[in-house]
């Protein structure tokens, strides 16, 4: 397989199977950092392995650029509408990092971004599910529209606070989203959603009354079940406090 083969396989496995993704920011006192969102289906490989050793499959270990995906693909992105034009640039600050091993039964991604205040970073899950639009194509097609999410995350940190807010854009279309979850509930039941913050500082306090914390204090760990959250965004909604 191709690089484009690989993520959007990636994405679509990540998104269609008992999945468990970790959200992980690691911030410094600048405001600056890094964020990604890290999928193990290495369970999955552990039922999928044996058959994809079967087709010869070897083992990948890639790392794809989006903004270098978007020059690619840059002719056939021009015939879009400027809003789709800018629906796809917002998956340029993002790599994807991914490891797919059948003899080993490992199966990682990684999708992150680096940045310089994390009130400008992109929802980094939608970016992920955004990533499927360039992955799916055939060579030379333009990509299909971005469907445009139901909600978005935004993140906030100044004057030692931490903030992470979800909020829903469009009310008919995420009832329309969960009205999709009916049929895969069973199959999304063991799924998880963690949030893995790394703070400059030991935190202070935090509204998410069920998170953990390291032994030093500055990481912070809060985890929910997927299916949970994919019905209320809100649930990872949280404020932190840093000591001065």
């Amino acid at each position: 397989m191709n690089k484009i083969q690989i993520l959007a396989w990636a994405v679509l496995v990540a998104l269609t199977s008992s999945c468990n993704f970790t959200e992980e920011i690691t911030l410094k006192e600048d405001g600056s950092g890094k964020l990604s969102i890290n999928f193990d289906g290495s369970e999955l490989m552990e039922m999928a392995g044996e058959e994809m050793k079967k087709t010869n499959e070897k083992a990948v270990d890639s790392l794809i650029s989006f903004k270098d995906l978007l020059e690619e693909k840059k002719d056939s992105i021009a015939t879009l509408s400027p809003e789709e034009q800018a629906k796809l640039k917002k998956l340029e600050p993002f790599k994807m990092h991914m490891v797919m091993n059948p003899e080993e039964k490992l199966m990682k991604f990684d999708l992150f971004s680096e940045f310089k205040n994390v009130s400008e970073v992109n929802d980094a899950f939608n970016a992920f599910q955004g990533a499927n639009v360039l992955g799916s194509q055939k060579e030379g097609a333009a990509p299909a529209p971005m469907e445009s999410s139901a909600s978005e995350v935004s993140y906030s940190f100044a004057n030692n606070s931490f903030t992470r807010k979800a909020k829903i854009l469009d009310q008919e279309q995420f009832q329309q989203q969960i009205d999709s979850l009916q049929g895969a509930e069973m199959f999304l039941s063991g799924s998880t959603y963690t949030l893995k913050y790394h703070f400059p500082k030991k935190v202070k306090s935090t509204t998410a009354e069920e998170a953990t914390f390291s032994a030093d204090g500055k990481t912070l760990i809060y985890e929910v079940k997927f299916l949970d959250l994919m019905k209320d965004p809100s649930l990872l909604d949280l404020e932190v406090e840093l000591e001065d």
